[in-house]
C-alpha cells in the first residue's frame, strides 16, 4: 500500500475523502476509472481523448506524451472532468528515465541494494519531473532461462536476491513515505507471477509451475514487494497451470488480497486481457469483462472489455457491482496517498535535474559496480605505456549500450567506451569496429581490425548484442555471440596480442570455445549512459570491479535452465564424469544426472566475480551448535583482502535443509554483505539464521519449519564455500 501523501493524513482521512469522491461518481463515471488507454507521443491531445477525460472515461493514461501533453491533460482531467479527478499518468521507467543506468540484470550484478535504490530513485526524479507518476517498475521475476529477452529486465535467478533488490527499488521509487516529499512516484510490482518461466524461453508462452516452487521460488519477491508498500501490481500474460493471470482469482484474491493484505490495485499487461481469448480461455471481450473483474482486476490497460461490457454485465448480475466499487476505491486511494489531488500541473519544469552532473556519477556508480570480471590472466588492469588496439561494435554503439526498455534515453548523453578511452589514453588508442553492428555478418571490414590489433601492444574487443537483441519479444534459441564476432575474436587473437574481451548483452551469453583465445573477460551487461567512463576506470585500474553475476552462465544452451539452486537427483552428477558410463541398466556402474557430451557445471557460477586483489574468507563460526524455533544463532566469518588493489568482496551465505517433507535445494542464498576493504584490511562479518531463514513454505503457502540437520555456506560465490552445520531441534 502506498505511504501517506501528508504525514498529518490518518487512514480514515484518505478513506473519507476517497468516499466522497465515489458518492458523487455514477456507475459509468466509476468504470472509467478502471480504464487506462495509450495515448500521444507529441505535444498534442487527440480529440478523442479529450472527449473520454471530458466525459469521466479514463482513469489512467500510458504514454502520454511530452510534459506539455500531460498538463493539457491534467488541466482537462481536473477542470473540465467530472468530479475533478487526476489522472495516474504511467510510464516504463525500468532502469532510468533519461539518465539511463545498467539494465536491471546489470544493476543486480552490483549486489548493493543502496546503489539499486538510489538509481530507482533518480529514475522517478526524472520522470516525475515531466508529469510521470506511475511506473511499471520493478520487474521481480524469477528468471532461469538466458534464451528469454526479459531476462534483461529481470534481477536474476534467484527469489531471495531479486526479493532484496526489489524491495529496494520499490523504496527508490516511492520512498519510506510519499508525503510531501518531491520526485516519489508509483511503483509497481510485475509480473504477477511466472513470467519468467515461460516454457522454451520464448515470451508469452504458457507456464506450468508446481505449487511447491511457485510459494518457494517465484511468489517471495512479489510478497516482499508487498511488505515494501509496493503500490500497485501488473498481472502476467502468461497463464499459470492452465489460468491466465489476468483472471487468476486464487492468486488475485486469495493470495494477494486476502492472505497479503495488498491494499493498492491491480492492473493488466497490455492487452493481456483481451489475450486470453487467444489462450482459449474467453469466448469474447465480454466474457474477458467478467472473467478478469470477478478475479478483483482493477484496471485494464489499453484493451477495452470493461469500456464495453462491465456496465452491462453488471445489469445482468454476472458481476457484483461492489467489486468495481472496491476497485474504484483502491485506485482512488491511490491517487489521494499519491497527492494527486493537490499538485498544480505546470508542464515543463523551469528547473531540472534530468541528467544532472550528480545523476551521470550515480549512473556511471552503478555501471562500475555491475560490471563482473570473468576471467583475467594478470592482463588486467592496463599498464600505462602501451598501444591499445579499440576493435569490436559496441565500442562506439551509444544506442545499444543502453539496452532494452530505454524509451526516453537521450542518446547523445550517452558516452561510449571509445570515447572515454580516447579521452583517457589519448593517441595510444587505435580504432576499428570490425563489424558494423553485432548482428553484421560482412567480414571483409575485419582485416582492418587485425591490421590495427598487429599495430597495439594489447586489444581492447567489445563485443555482445545490440539493444534489440534483448527485452519483450526478444527470445533467442542460440545464444552465443551473433553476427561473425566469433570470427572477429578468432582472427584478432590469432596475432598473438593479449586481448580483454567486453561484453555488453542483456542476458547471460555462451562463448565456452571463445573463452581460451582471450586473456581477461569482463562482463558489462548493457551499462547505460555512462558505461563508457565506468569501462574506462575499471580497465585503467582507477577502480577495481565488484560485480557477482546474479545468474549462472551455461556453457551450452543445451544445459538450459541451469541454476544453482536445483533439486539433487537420486543419482547424483558426478562433475567429473565425462563421456560414456561404464554400465548398463541391469548394472548401473556410473550412470547417474550428467551429459554424455558437455560438463554439468556451469561455465560461470552463481555469484562468481573477480577483483583486482585477492581475498580470504575464514571458516565460519557459529554462536551455537544447535537452535529452537524461537532462538537465532550468529554466523561469524573474518575477510582480508590480502592484496596490494582496495576492492570489495561480497560475502554471500546459503542453507541447506539435509532432509525435509518436501524436497529441498541443493542450497539457497539467504544472506549477503559487499565489504569494501583497503589492502591488507580485515573485517568480521556476522549472519543471523532464525526461522526467517530455515522455514519453507509447503504445497498452499503454508511456512514450515522441521527440525534436523541443517549447513550454511559461506564464501564468494555459490561454489567457492566453506561450510559448517548445525541443528534445529525441540520441535513437535
Amino acid at each position: 500500500m502506498l505511504m501517506f501523501h501528508n504525514a498529518l493524513f490518518a487512514q480514515n482521512s484518505v478513506d473519507q475523502r476517497v468516499e466522497e469522491i465515489m458518492s458523487k461518481m455514477t456507475l459509468d463515471q466509476k468504470i472509467g476509472q478502471m480504464i487506462q488507454i495509450t495515448s500521444t507521443s507529441g505535444d498534442e491531445v487527440p480529440d478523442w481523448v479529450r472527449d473520454a477525460i471530458k466525459e469521466g472515461r479514463v482513469g489512467s493514461i500510458l504514454n502520454a506524451g511530452t510534459p506539455t501533453a500531460i498538463e493539457q491533460l491534467q488541466h482537462l482531467a481536473i477542470k473540465e472532468g467530472p468530479n475533478k479527478i487526476p489522472l495516474i499518468i504511467g510510464r516504463d521507467v525500468i532502469h532510468g528515465y533519461k539518465t539511463i543506468f545498467p539494465i536491471p540484470l546489470g544493476q543486480a550484478a552490483s549486489w548493493n541494494k543502496e546503489l539499486v535504490e538510489k538509481g530507482a530513485n533518480i529514475a522517478g526524479i526524472e520522470a516525475y519531473e515531466e508529469g510521470i507518476n506511475w511506473t511499471f517498475a520493478p520487474m521481480i521475476d524469477v528468471s532461469r532461462d538466458p534464451r528469454w529477452g526479459r531476462i534483461a529486465e529481470s534481477l536474476g535467478e534467484d527469489p531471495y536476491l531479486t526479493s532484496v533488490l526489489g524491495a529496494a527499488m520499490v523504496k527508490g521509487f516511492q520512498g519510506d513515505q510519499l508525503s510531501d516529499e518531491e520526485g516519489r512516484i508509483a511503483a509497481c510490482a510485475k509480473h504477477f507471477v511466472g513470467y519468467g518461466a515461460t516454457e522454451n524461453g520464448k515470451d508469452y508462452n504458457a507456464v506450468s509451475i508446481p505449487d511447491y516452487h511457485l510459494w518457494n521460488v517465484y511468489l517471495p519477491p512479489f510478497k516482499a514487494a508487498v511488505d515494501a508498500g509496493v503500490g500497485t501490481f501488473m498481472t502476467a500474460f502468461n497463464d499459470i497451470n492452465g489460468v491466465p493471470a489476468s483472471a487468476n482469482t486464487f492468486l488475485l484474491k486469495d493470495v494477494l488480497r486476502d492472505d497479503w493484505g495488498f491494499e493498492g490495485f491491480v492492473v493488466s499487461d497490455w492487452e493481456s486481457m483481451s489475450q486470453m481469448m487467444n489462450q482459449g480461455y474467453s469466448e469474447d471481450l465480454k466474457d474477458v469483462a467478467r472473467q478478469s473483474a470477478n478475479a478483483r482486476l482493477d484496471m485494464e490497460m489499453v484493451s477495452a472489455s470493461y469500456q464495453k461490457h462491465l456496465k452491462e454485465l453488471i445489469e445482468e448480475g454476472e458481476v457484483d457491482v461492489e467489486i468495481v466499487n472496491t476497485a474504484v476505491r483502491n485506485i482512488l486511494r491511490s491517487k489521494v496517498q499519491l497527492g494527486l489531488f493537490d499538485k498544480k500541473y505546470k508542464g515543463v519544469p523551469k528547473k531540472s535535474t534530468i541528467l544532472s552532473d550528480t545523476h551521470k556519477a550515480d549512473a556511471k556508480a552503478m555501471a562500475i559496480e555491475s560490471v563482473v570480471m570473468l576471467k583475467n590472466n594478470e592482463l588486467l588492469p592496463l599498464k600505462e605505456a602501451q598501444k591499445i588496439a579499440v576493435i569490436g561494435p559496441l565500442a562506439n554503439a551509444p544506442a545499444e549500450q543502453i539496452g532494452t526498455w530505454s524509451l526516453d534515453a537521450v542518446i547523445e548523453d550517452v558516452i561510449t567506451p571509445l570515447t572515454s578511452l580516447k579521452e583517457m589514453y589519448g593517441d595510444k588508442i587505435l580504432y576499428a569496429e570490425g563489424l558494423k553492428n553485432s548482428r553484421d555478418m560482412d567480414t571483409s571490414s575485419i582485416k582492418e581490425a587485425v591490421d590495427v590489433a598487429k599495430q597495439s601492444d594489447v586489444v581492447l574487443m567489445f563485443v555482445g548484442e545490440d539493444a534489440i537483441l534483448s527485452g519483450e519479444g526478444h527470445s533467442r534459441a542460440f545464444i552465443t555471440l551473433p553476427g561473425a564476432q566469433e570470427t572477429l575474436i578468432e582472427e584478432v587473437a590469432a596475432t598473438g596480442k593479449k586481448v580483454v574481451m567486453v561484453v555488453m548483452a542483456g542476458r547471460p551469453l555462451t562463448f565456452d570455445h571463445i573463452e581460451n583465445k582471450v586473456d581477461a573477460i569482463l562482463y558489462a551487461w548493457h551499462p547505460g549512459t555512462m558505461g563508457g567512463p565506468a569501462l574506462a576506470d575499471l580497465i585503467s585500474g582507477k577502480v577495481s570491479p565488484t560485480g557477482k553475476l546474479p545468474v549462472t552462465f551455461p556453457r551450452t544452451v543445451g544445459q538450459v535452465p541451469l541454476y544453482y539452486a536445483y533439486l539433487e537427483s537420486g543419482r547424483p552428477a558426478n562433475p567429473d564424469m565425462l563421456g560414456i558410463p561404464t554400465g548398463t541398466p541391469l548394472d548401473p556402474v556410473g550412470l547417474s544426472n550428467n551429459y554424455l557430451d558437455v560438463s554439468i557445471t556451469p561455465a560461470y557460477a552463481f555469484g562468481f566475480g573477480l577483483t583486482y586483489s585477492d581475498f580470504i574468507i575464514s571458516k565460519p563460526k557459529l554462536s551455537s551448535a544447535e537452535i529452537t524455533a524461537t532462538e537465532t544463532i550468529t554466523l561469524e566469518v573474518s575477510v582480508k583482502n590480502s592484496g596490494s588493489v582496495d576492492a570489495a568482496e561480497v560475502v554471500q551465505l546459503y542453507i541447506k535443509d539435509h532432509v525435509a517433507s518436501t524436497m529441498r535445494p541443493k542450497k539457497e542464498l539467504k544472506g549477503f554483505e559487499k565489504v569494501t576493504l583497503n589492502a591488507g584490511e580485515e573485517k568480521v562479518v556476522t549472519f543471523t539464521i532464525g526461522a526467517d531463514q530455515l522455514s519453507f513454505l509447503d504445497r498452499n503457502g503454508k511456512t514450515l519449519l522441521e527440525s534436523g540437520k541443517f549447513t550454511a555456506y559461506v564464501g564468494n560465490s555459490s561454489d567457492n564455500l566453506h561450510e559448517v552445520s548445525f541443528t534445529l531441534k525441540n520441535l513437535k
